[in-house]
């Protein structure tokens, strides 16, 4: 097996001990997302949708460091602190999906990294 680490200074650092993804067998594999702008660092205050948005420009940076866009991700896990924040999000993510969004799933999760309200890992096959 070939294993490759993505890393972009497009998309926030790791915050631990992981890296921001993982090419394997032609898969990628992007660990979740944080609403984080990666120019200051600092996680995106707003909106949920807002936050939403910057993820997905994270997962695209990444993305693009790896060869791909978007359209190559198969599969998505978001993780919410509070499930009434679905339609927003939902909202917010269908506009970067407009046609043959990837599989999904969604979980309502206790705490976050850094008291995020939502995060996002991405499954890309190229």
């Amino acid at each position: 097996m070939h294993r490759t680490i993505i890393s972009t200074d497009k998309a926030p650092a790791a915050i631990g001990p992981y890296s921001q993804a993982v090419s394997a067998n032609n898969t990628i594999f992007v660990s979740g997302q944080l609403p984080i702008d990666p120019a200051t660092g600092k996680m995106l205050s707003g909106n949920i949708g807002d936050k939403t948005d910057q993820i997905m420009k994270n997962a695209g940076a990444i993305a693009k460091a790896a060869g791909a866009t978007l359209e190559n991700i198969v599969k998505t896990t978001i993780f919410l602190t509070d499930l009434a924040d679905f339609k927003e999000v939902n909202d917010a993510y269908a506009k970067h999906f407009p046609e043959a969004p990837p599989a999904r799933s969604t979980v309502q999760v206790a705490a976050l990294p850094l008291g995020s309200q939502i995060e996002i890992e991405f499954i890309l096959a190229t």
